[in-house]
């Protein structure tokens, strides 16, 4: 099974320099900050379960570029209906991608609920274009290759193993330094 960030590392190999991201609290927006730092990155901090309902506003007010939001299984739970929403509103700029581990692991590794339920076929009920499970960095790196003409809204359910990163940096920025930014990404890109 694929480490959380060597996922990550996958994932950013993905990402255009005009694509925005939104990664949720915790470790995954700490392994994004460390793995590609960017201006066009909007890193939650405090808020689980809301990067994706953040993530579906700015896809629709932003209909020309595509919005990757990248979450994990704690934070999708959270925020149960946003994806049927997301559904409904549809999107087609709309990447959302799920990281997997089948527990809380920054607040201590509590399981959660994802080993005896499959977010990718919720999504999929829910009315999601497209919406797959893979596991391991070839499928993933596939995933993410073989959707890029895909309109969405598409969700990417990948299975990642609990393993802590050492001695992993916070993000550095102060939220407000992170709003300028990424409001400076919006911006340039909208003209």
């Amino acid at each position: 099974m694929i480490s959380r960030i060597d996922a990550i590392k996958i994932i950013a190999d993905h990402v255009d320099d005009d694509e925005l991201v939104i990664s949720t609290t915790g470790m995954i927006s700490r392994e994004f900050f460390v793995t590609q730092d960017r201006p066009g990155n909007f890193y939650m901090l405090g808020s689980m379960g809301l990067a994706s309902s953040f993530g579906l506003g700015l896809a629709l007010l932003n209909p020309n570029q595509r919005v990757v939001v990248i979450e994990g299984d704690g934070s999708t739970l959270m925020s149960m209906g946003t994806l049927a929403l997301i559904a409904s509103e549809a999107p087609p700029n709309f990447l959302h991608i799920i990281l997997d581990n089948e527990s809380y692991e920054s607040t201590g590794a509590q399981p959660s609920i994802t080993g005896q339920i499959d977010l990718a076929e919720i999504a999929a009920s829910c009315g999601y274009r497209h919406a797959e499970r893979v596991e391991g960095a070839e499928q993933l790196a596939r995933a993410l290759t073989n959707g890029e003409g895909n309109h969405g809204p598409r969700l990417i359910l990948a299975k990642v193993g609990i393993a802590p990163v050492k001695n992993i940096s916070r993000v550095t920025h102060t939220p407000v330094e992170i709003r300028d930014q990424f409001h400076g990404a919006v911006a340039q890109n909208m003209a």
